[in-house]
Parts: C-alpha cells; sequence; structure tokens
C-alpha cells in the first residue's frame, strides 16, 4: 500500500467524484487550534456546546453549592471555544437536516459509539462531535498515523484536515457490504456487520451479489483514482446501491470475512461462490455469516469502558455502589 492510495481516499478527494451516487455532505476545514484540542491528552471537557450553561447567581442555593475548596491551589477546568467553527458547524448541521454523521478525512469514531447519551454517531451539535472524536482511537489515528502501514519511504504528504458531515440516514447494518477491487476488478464482496447472522443475506445473496456488480461497473470502475481500493455500499428496501466510503487496499482497512494474504495473492479465491454465482469469469466472491453459530461479539467492544465501570458510574448496581464506598470508606480508616 501506497502513500499515495492513502490520500486518495480522503473524503474530500472522492466525494466530487462521486456526489450523484452517495449520501449529502457538507466539508469543513479543520482549524489547527481544534486539532490540538482533539488531540490534548487531558481530561475530557467537551466543548463547542450550543447552549453553554447559565451561571448561578450570587447568593443562591446553587451558588453555595459549587463553593468546593477554599485552595488557593484549586483550578477550574474550562474546554477552549471555537466561536466562529462552532457557527460553521451548526449552519451545516442545519442544512443538512440537523443531523449529521460525523468523520474526518478517512476514519468516523465507530469505536466510540459507546460514550455518547444516546450510543449512537447521530450528532447534533458541535459538543455532539467532540465527545466522540476525543473518545476515538481511529479518530487519533487519523491524526497522528495516517499512513502507518504504507511500504513506500516517501515523504509523508501533506494534509489538510477536514471535517466531514454526512447527513444522517438511519442504516441498517445487514444491508452494508464491503467490495474489494485489485487492477480494477471486483474480485470479493463481504457482509459488513460479520458478526451478526442476517437471513435475508442468505436468501438474496445472488442478487445482492448481482446488484453490487452492476452499480461497480456503470459507477466506480475505471473512475476512482487508483486500480487497487475497497469501497462500501449500502442497499435499501428499494435495492438501490448507495456508495458509503472508500478505503485504501491493504492492512488499514478491515478484511472482515476474508485475509489480506487471499486478497493480494487471489488464493482461495476461486471456488469460493455458491451455486449461481460462478456463471460468470470475473465474478467476485461473496461472502456472508452463514448461520447463527458462526455470531461473534463486535469488534468494537473492546474499546468500551469496563462494564462494572460503567454500572459505577450511572449508579445502575446498587449493590456495586456500596461496596465501593465500603472500600473507601475501609481504605480512610486504615490511613
Amino acid at each position: 500500500m501506497k502513500k499515495e492510495q492513502v490520500v486518495h481516499c480522503q473524503f474530500s478527494v472522492w466525494y466530487p467524484l462521486f456526489r450523484a451516487v452517495t449520501i449529502r455532505s457538507v466539508i469543513l476545514p479543520l482549524p489547527d487550534n481544534v486539532k490540538e484540542y482533539l488531540l490534548d491528552d487531558g481530561t475530557l471537557v467537551v466543548s463547542g456546546r450550543e447552549d453553554p450553561p447559565s451561571h448561578a447567581e450570587e447568593g443562591s442555593d446553587n451558588a453555595e453549592e459549587i463553593q468546593w475548596s477554599d485552595d488557593e491551589n484549586t483550578t477550574t477546568l474550562k474546554a477552549p471555544e471555537f466561536p466562529e467553527f462552532t457557527a460553521k458547524v451548526q449552519e451545516a448541521i442545519s442544512s443538512l437536516g440537523g443531523s449529521v454523521f460525523p468523520k474526518l478525512n478517512w476514519s468516523a469514531p465507530r469505536d466510540a459509539y459507546w460514550i455518547a447519551m444516546n450510543s449512537s454517531l447521530k450528532c447534533k451539535a458541535l459538543s455532539d462531535i467532540f465527545l466522540l472524536f476525543k473518545s476515538s482511537d481511529f479518530i487519533t489515528r487519523d491524526l497522528t498515523q495516517p499512513f502507518i502501514h504504507c511500504t513506500d519511504d516517501s515523504p509523508d504528504p501533506s494534509l489538510d484536515y477536514e471535517l466531514v458531515l454526512r447527513k444522517w440516514c438511519e442504516l441498517i447494518p445487514g444491508a452494508e457490504f464491503r467490495c474489494f477491487v485489485k487492477e480494477n476488478k471486483l474480485i470479493g464482496i463481504s457482509q459488513r456487520d460479520y458478526t451478526q447472522y442476517y437471513d435475508h443475506i442468505s436468501k438474496q445473496r445472488e442478487e445482492i451479489c448481482r446488484s453490487i456488480q452492476e452499480f461497480f461497473k456503470k459507477h466506480i470502475q475505471y473512475k476512482f483514482l487508483d486500480e487497487d481500493f475497497v469501497f462500501d455500499v449500502y442497499r435499501d428496501s428499494r435495492g438501490k446501491i448507495w456508495l458509503i466510503d472508500f478505503n485504501p487496499f491493504g492492512e488499514v482497512t478491515d478484511s472482515l470475512l476474508f485475509t489480506w494474504e487471499e486478497l493480494t495473492s487471489g488464493t482461495n479465491l476461486k471456488g469460493d461462490q455458491g451455486e449461481g454465482e460462478a456463471t460468470e469469469q470475473d465474478s467476485p466472491v461473496f461472502r456472508c455469516t452463514n448461520s447463527e453459530v458462526t455470531v461473534q461479539p463486535s469488534p468494537y467492544l473492546s474499546y468500551r469502558l469496563p462494564k462494572d465501570f460503567v454500572d459505577l458510574s450511572t449508579g445502575e448496581d446498587v449493590h456495586k455502589l456500596i461496596d465501593f464506598l465500603k472500600l473507601k470508606r475501609n481504605q480512610q480508616d486504615d490511613d
């Protein structure tokens, strides 16, 4: 995988070429001070609030409650503000219907969905986006190691980071597919959410494969800037195919139900089709989860906080909270 291939998969590079077959989006330059804020390892303090909290009036009960310490060394954490950028983001969100799916040049914060109040990547304000971005390893990798798996020794290309806001659409995970292209030929199609079994995929695999092939030949083939690449699609309830994203053809991209050894060498890609799929010589291999026996846990679960920590922070498990308080009291007694 070359660095040039990674550059070509940036959203702002491919979106103008395929605007007609993908979800409507807005691209905003990411200011340097916002990038610094996202990379700050300090305490997570979310900026970009649409409605800043009102200050308690002097003399009120609330004002008394917030006087936690008289220590002169006590410092109050305050999130930086980006008024101009916040206004542009809010205007873009409004133009896209009020809810968006956020990402950077390449990645979306899929590993951080659990931290959002709605356990979703659906955002309505910059504060929602910041919360996801600052909690995401995928976003950090975009900002710090975009060429980590590249094999060429050429200098890293200069990058202009961007915030991508995509109109929010309720996409069904069982209708997403990842497609692998080598030398401008579609060689493999994988169920995107491979951790789950979807009965309709097994029953409609030939029809799904055929519709994706037709979409590829009509809209994608020979139009992308590289001959080796990966693209994601969504098949809606009417059978129409929508382009979702492009990714580099290499280890930085999840190969899902394939292995990169198979994809790069072509090993085991022949004779893998079901009945009726191998009628065409260049027919891609289609893979899906064939039974509930092969269902796996979500790969994003490893990014979540331990369940005990979540239970303590939310108070959902009273017994754990009581045990924790007793432990703290015993520690204080020992001191």
